[in-house]
């Protein structure tokens, strides 16, 4: 097996508004878009963020559990630079983000902060100067 992630896949409560969120409020282009059923965005060379009106994600994988607290799972956007990162966190707010976290200078040497979509799915926006950080840059 390659060592490669192809999709990855989030259910969502309304589809309408993360279609608002990430195609008119991020500036996002959608590679496929089923409305009431499912929107996919090209994020990488050879990965496809998938999301799922709920109804139709459960119909395929299962029933989702429920509970309290934050979805356990971050996703992340990587950028060159720190004003990058806060230029992120300002268009996501912009599009209705609730921002989370400001980004701040970490132990580790980068600037991070956290923006959560319409479902609270949060995501990571980064700084990394290290060799991992490098590795994921276009």
């Amino acid at each position: 097996m390659d060592q490669r992630i192809s999709f990855v896949t989030l259910a969502v409560a309304d589809l309408a508004a993360t279609r608002r969120f990430y195609l008119d409020g991020l500036g996002w282009t959608a590679e496929l878009d089923v409305p009431g059923e499912v929107l996919m965005i090209r994020t990488g060379e050879r990965l496809v963020l998938s999301l799922w009106a709920r109804a139709e994600f459960e119909k395929e994988v299962g029933a989702i559990g429920t509970g309290t607290g934050v979805p356990p799972i971050t996703l992340a956007h990587n950028v060159p630079t720190m004003a990058e990162v806060d230029a992120v966190l300002r268009t996501a707010r912009a599009a209705g983000a609730d921002p989370v976290r400001d980004a701040v200078e970490r132990d580790w040497g980068g600037y991070t902060g956290y923006f959560a979509d319409p479902d609270g799915y949060r995501w990571e926006v980064a700084y990394n100067p290290g060799p991992i950080g490098q590795l994921v840059l276009p």
